[in-house]
C-alpha cells in the first residue's frame, strides 16, 4: 500500500445535499457505497480545472467501471451556480456520466474539509477516507491508488463488483445544445459553436434556419470532410482577413476547448484541419510555446480573435489563465500575457495575472478587450499593460450598475463593441447584456431575463445574442436608453478559515506519489509563492521561495483578505533499475479566504497532492 493509505483511518463523513442527479430520481447515502471504491469529485461547474478533472477521469471510469464510482459533490461558487435548474444543464453540458449531489449550502464540502476547487476524495469499500488530492493532473496516481484498494479489498472479501447507481437522462433534441460563440459570415450568414453537439453550424440571416453541420457530432480529434471530421465543445470562432485566408487555405480559426487545440474551418466545402496544438492539455513541466512551432499542448482555448495591430490571432487561454498569440501564416504560436497563477493584477503582459480569460474582441484603436470569468471582470489590453475597468477579485460578484470602480458582474462569458464605441458583455451568470462606456466609465443593462447568455454580435443595429442554456440565438433590438440596475454586490458563501493575526506559519505538505521522490537533480524540487488580497494584508511573507513552508505575518488592522498560494514539486520514480525515470510536476493554487480572529491558530496547513 502506498503512504497515502497507510495513514491513520478515518471515518468518511456522510453525504448531505439538496438532491441527486444522474440516479433516476434514487437518493444515497454512504452506505449505499459499500463494497466500492467511492471517488467524491468537490467541483464547480464555473471552474475550468473542474472541467479538466471530469475529462480526466472518464479512462479511469471506464477501467475500473465494475469496482469504482465517481460522485460529483457540486459545490457552487457563484450563485447562479446554486440555482436549482442550472446544474442539471451543466451536468447535460459537460457530458458528467456518473451521479452527482447538489450541495448549494456547502455541507458536505465543510464535512470533508475541502479547500479548493477541484478536489477529490478517495473512499475504501470499508467507508474510510484513503485519500485527499487537490487540483488537477491526478490520473496516474489515482490510478495506482484505486489498483492497490482493489487488490486489498479483495483479498479481505470487501470488494463487491458490479454496476453502479449512474442512470443516463433522458437525450435531448434541439437543433443547437449548449451554443458557445457565434460570427457573421461575409455571405450574410452564421456560423455557431454548437458546443453540446461537439460541432459547428452554418445558419441562414434569420439565425435560426440550419444550412449545414460541420462535425460529425461525436466528441474527438479528427480532420476531414464536414461528415467525419469531430471537434471536442468547441467554443470561440475567428473569421481571418481575405489576404490571411488565401495565404492558410483555411477561413476561420476554431477554439476546439476541450480538445486543447486550435482548428481551421475552409468554409467552401467545410473541410477541418488542427492548425496548432496536440489534442493533449498542457500541464506544468511541458513545454511552453516560443513563437516557433504550434504543435506544443494547449490548455482549454476558449476564445479568438483576429487582431489586426498585432496581425495574428489572439486566443484566449482558459486553462492556465493566459492569453496566447497565433500567426497563422507561418504558422507559429507564443505567449501574449500573464503568468499562469490566478487571479486579478494589472500591469505588463509578462506580469500580469488573468483568471479563465474567456471572451475576446478588438477594436480599431488597437485595444484588445477581454472578460475574466472567474475574476467577472471586463479588461483591456492598451500597448503593452493590462488594465481592470470592471471586477474586484475571485470572490466577489454581483448586478450592479454605476460607475464602473463599484459596477459588478457574475461570470462573463462574452462581449463585442458596439457602433458608439461602448463594448457590450454577456454577463452570463447574471442573465444579462451590460454595457461599458469608455467615454463616461459607467455600467448599465441593456437586456435581462436571458439563459446563459455567452456570446453576441452586432447585426443591423441590432445584437445577435447566444442564449446558451436556451439552445439558441436571440435578436435584441439595441435600446435607446439603458437601464440602471442598483443591485446586490455578493461574495462567495465558500467558508473562511480563521487564522490568527501576526505571524502565521503556513505548510504546504507535500508526498510523492508510490514509488517516487523528489527530483532535485536541477536544484529545489519544490517552489511556494504567496500573494494576497488585498496586498496590505501581508505585512511579511509574500513572494516566491525553494521550499514548502513560509512565515507569513498578517496585518489585523486590514481585516479579512484572501490569500492566493500557489505550490509546485517535482517527483520521478525512485527504483534502481528504471533506466529512464517518469516525472511529474505537481502543483496547485489556492484561494483562501482568511480572517484574522484573536486566539485562532496560527498555522495554515495545505496539502499538494502527489
Amino acid at each position: 500500500m502506498n503512504e497515502v493509505q497507510r495513514q491513520a483511518r478515518v471515518r468518511a463523513p456522510e453525504l448531505h445535499g439538496r438532491e441527486w442527479l444522474n440516479t433516476g430520481g434514487t437518493p444515497y447515502s454512504l452506505a449505499d457505497f459499500r463494497g466500492k471504491i467511492l471517488l467524491l469529485d468537490f467541483w464547480s461547474f464555473c471552474c475550468i480545472n473542474c472541467l479538466h478533472v471530469i475529462d480526466e477521469m472518464r479512462p479511469l471510469e471506464d477501467k475500473y467501471s465494475d469496482v469504482l464510482v465517481v460522485v460529483g459533490v457540486h459545490s457552487p461558487k457563484f450563485e447562479h451556480e446554486a440555482d436549482p435548474d442550472a446544474l442539471p444543464a451543466a451536468v447535460e453540458r459537460y457530458g458528467v456520466h456518473h451521479p452527482v449531489l447538489d450541495d448549494p449550502e456547502l455541507t458536505t464540502w465543510q464535512q470533508y474539509a475541502v479547500r479548493a476547487w477541484p478536489t477529490l476524495v478517495v473512499v475504501d469499500p470499508e467507508g474510510y477516507v484513503v485519500a485527499q488530492l487537490s487540483g488537477e493532473g491526478h490520473a496516474h496516481h489515482l490510478d495506482a491508488i484505486v489498483a492497490d484498494l482493489v487488490t486489498e479489498h479483495e483479498a479481505k472479501g470487501t470488494l463487491h463488483r458490479g454496476n453502479g447507481p449512474y442512470v443516463a437522462p433522458p437525450p435531448p433534441e434541439t437543433e443547437l445544445r449548449f451554443p458557445g460563440k457565434v460570427i457573421a459570415l461575409p455571405g450574410g450568414t452564421f456560423l455557431v459553436s454548437d458546443s453540446g453537439h461537439h460541432s459547428l453550424v452554418e445558419l441562414a440571416a434569420d439565425a435560426e434556419t440550419l444550412l449545414r453541420r460541420i462535425g460529425s457530432g461525436e466528441r474527438g480529434l479528427l480532420d476531414g470532410p464536414p461528415g467525419t471530421a469531430r471537434l471536442n465543445e468547441p467554443q470561440g470562432l475567428a473569421l481571418l482577413p481575405d489576404d490571411v485566408r488565401e495565404r492558410v487555405g483555411y477561413d476561420v480559426v476554431v477554439a476546439d476547448t476541450v480538445n486543447h487545440s486550435l482548428r481551421g474551418l475552409r468554409l467552401d466545402d467545410g473541410s477541418v484541419t488542427t492548425v496548432a496544438g496536440t489534442g493533449k492539455q498542457w500541464m506544468q513541466g511541458d513545454p511552453m510555446s516560443s513563437g516557433s512551432d504550434p504543435t506544443v499542448p494547449l490548455s482549454s482555448p476558449w476564445d479568438v480573435v483576429w487582431s489586426p495591430v498585432r496581425h495574428e490571432v489572439v486566443v484566449a487561454m482558459a486553462g492556465i489563465h493566459r492569453l496566447y498569440t497565433f500567426d497563422p501564416v507561418v504558422p507559429a504560436m507564443d505567449v501574449l500575457a500573464g503568468t499562469s497563477n490566478e487571479g486579478l493584477l494589472d500591469g505588463s503582459l509578462a506580469d500580469a495575472w488573468f483568471a479563465q480569460p474567456s471572451g475576446l474582441t478588438a477594436t480599431s484603436d488597437g485595444t484588445l478587450w477581454l472578460v475574466d470569468s472567474e475574476t467577472s471582470s471586463l479588461r483591456r489590453i492598451v500597448g503593452d499593460e493590462v488594465e481592470t475597468l470592471v471586477g474586484t477579485g475571485l470572490f466577489d460578484f454581483g448586478h450592479v450598475d454605476g460607475p464602473a470602480a463599484s459596477a459588478l458582474l457574475q461570470h462573463p462569458l462574452g462581449l463585442t463593441s458596439l457602433p458608439d464605441g461602448s463594448i457590450a458583455v454577456t454577463d452570463t451568470y447574471n442573465g444579462a447584456v451590460r454595457r461599458y462606456d469608455p467615454a463616461t466609465a459607467q455600467v448599465s443593462t441593456l437586456s435581462a431575463g436571458l439563459a446563459e447568455p455567452s456570446d453576441l454580435v452586432v447585426v443591423d443595429g441590432d445584437l445577435l445574442v447566444v442564449e446558451s442554456a436556451a439552445h439558441r440565438l436571440t435578436r435584441l433590438r439595441l435600446p435607446e436608453q439603458a437601464t440602471v440596475v442598483d443591485g446586490v454586490a455578493r461574495r462567495t458563501h465558500r467558508p473562511v478559515t480563521e487564522v490568527a493575526p501576526g505571524e502565521v506559519e503556513l505548510v504546504v505538505v507535500f508526498t510523492p506519489p508510490p514509488g517516487q521522490k523528489l527530483d532535485e537533480r536541477y536544484g529545489p524540487a519544490t517552489r511556494l509563492s504567496v500573494t494576497a488580497t488585498p496586498p496590505a494584508l501581508l505585512k511579511d511573507g509574500e513572494g516566491r521561495v525553494s521550499d514548502l513552508h513560509r512565515t507569513l505575518v498578517l496585518d489585523p488592522h486590514v481585516g479579512d483578505g484572501v490569500l492566493h498560494v500557489a505550490a509546485m514539486a517535482a517527483s520521478c520514480d525512485d527504483a534502481a533499475d528504471v533506466e529512464f525515470p517518469a516525472c511529474h510536476v505537481h502543483q496547485q493554487d489556492w484561494g483562501v479566504p482568511v480572517r484574522l480572529i484573536d486566539g485562532a491558530p496560527a498555522e495554515l496547513r495545505l496539502f499538494l497532492a502527489g
